[in-house]
């Protein structure tokens, strides 16, 4: 039974279920990947607008999937939420407003009396596409790299670097070469996506020049994406890290430890399999994709990208990691032990999480719902066009 359940259990399902969640939204990313492709894959506004329209359907749940990750880590993780969002305001707040950008855009790129003129929402989705994107990667990179902060005994956060979280992305230190490489992955693996998405959502015979241009983007930007994959494993095989000694002790203490990374997936040998397989699933989506006429690619890139996203982020956490460090000051730095809620709060929440399927089994529903019949020309006219 789940009041049963002890609370370093519970800190562990949360940070399985906020890793889910994450892993979800980075699938939902191929609307971004989708927005930044319009411009080399749409030669005429005709195609622009079924381009559009297609992403039109998802892009709010996109943007849902991204406010349910960041509740779920408020209501799990407070501590993290507090440092990270309070003193990294500025990447934050920066990505909230390339989402706010494209929202605006969605609104209004079709309105009548468009002062401004399609190109200038268009260029914002593009905006959100790509440099939204890119933050976000760079901000996951620091669950291994680290963040510059410090916390006194009541939990005040000192951010040490003006950039406030924006120094992830901007500086050229080793560390930021990891997440400046892990947030171009996830732009070029959230074009890819796009690609695929919109191969299988506009109708065959609607575009086929568009098509084919879709089928070249998928191949040309998976072949781009590699080179910074390889990078980021590069760096999690011989990174150092942080370890948590003496966890079960009040007087715990964090020190550095090489290869942790690496280790955390030899004493998680599951994690391996999840790489793996995420890996070869969405590959083989990619691959007939481009060289097939398989419109199904998003079906198997869809699942690989979750399955890599979630190793991605469990990675860092388990096997006594903290999952923020602190490189100013490492006994500041933050674990799923000592920056979760409360075992009340945590066993509450996980009853709810049992409703978890019901909302998934709606949110299917309603994309089959949506996706019933292809993408038309028809369907990018009158007052539910974009």
């Amino acid at each position: 039974m789940i009041h049963n359940l002890d609370h370093s259990t519970l800190q562990q399902l949360w940070w399985l279920l906020c890793s889910l969640v994450g892993a979800l939204f980075l699938f939902m990313t191929f609307v971004q990947g989708g927005q930044t492709l319009l411009w080399q894959v749409a030669k005429t506004d005709r195609e622009k607008d079924l381009v559009i329209n297609s992403l039109g359907r998802k892009w709010e749940l996109t943007f849902t999937t991204l406010v349910l990750f960041g509740g779920a880590l408020f209501a799990s993780f407070p501590k993290f939420y507090a440092t990270s969002f309070g003193g990294a305001y500025w990447v934050w707040m920066l990505i909230l407003f390339t989402f706010v950008l494209q929202a605006v855009s969605y609104e209004f790129r079709r309105k009548s009396l468009n002062l401004y003129g399609s190109r200038v929402y268009e260029l914002f989705l593009f905006i959100n596409g790509s440099v939204g994107i890119f933050l976000i990667g760079a901000a996951v990179g620091t669950f291994f790299t680290g963040a510059s902060f410090t916390l006194d005994a009541n939990n005040a956060v000192t951010w040490t670097s003006p950039l406030r979280g924006l120094e992830a992305a901007l500086s050229l230190s080793p560390y930021s070469i990891f997440n400046i490489c892990l947030g171009l992955f996830l732009v070029l693996n959230a074009r890819t996506l796009g690609a695929m998405y919109l191969i299988n959502n506009i109708a065959q015979d609607e575009a086929p020049e568009l098509e084919a241009r879709l089928r070249a983007a998928c191949g040309q930007n998976c072949r781009w994406s590699l080179p910074f994959l390889g990078i980021v494993l590069l760096f999690l095989l011989i990174m150092p890290g942080f370890v948590i000694l003496d966890n079960a002790s009040s007087a715990a203490t964090i020190d550095k430890v090489w290869f942790k990374y690496l280790r955390n997936l030899f004493a998680n040998p599951w994690l391996l399999l999840l790489l793996a397989a995420g890996l070869a699933t969405e590959a083989h989506g990619v691959w007939h994709t481009a060289r097939h006429a398989s419109r199904k690619g998003i079906w198997f890139g869809g699942p690989g990208t979750v399955l890599i996203a979630l190793t991605v982020l469990l990675l860092p956490a388990y096997n006594n990691t903290p999952f923020y460090p602190s490189r100013v000051d490492w006994q500041s730095s933050l674990s799923i032990y000592n920056a979760s809620s409360s075992p009340y709060t945590l066993t509450v929440m996980t009853y709810v999480a049992l409703f978890i399927p019901l909302v998934l089994a709606y949110i299917a529903y309603v994309w089959h719902l949506m996706d019933r019949s292809k993408i038309r020309e028809e369907d990018t006219k009158g007052h539910s066009a974009y």
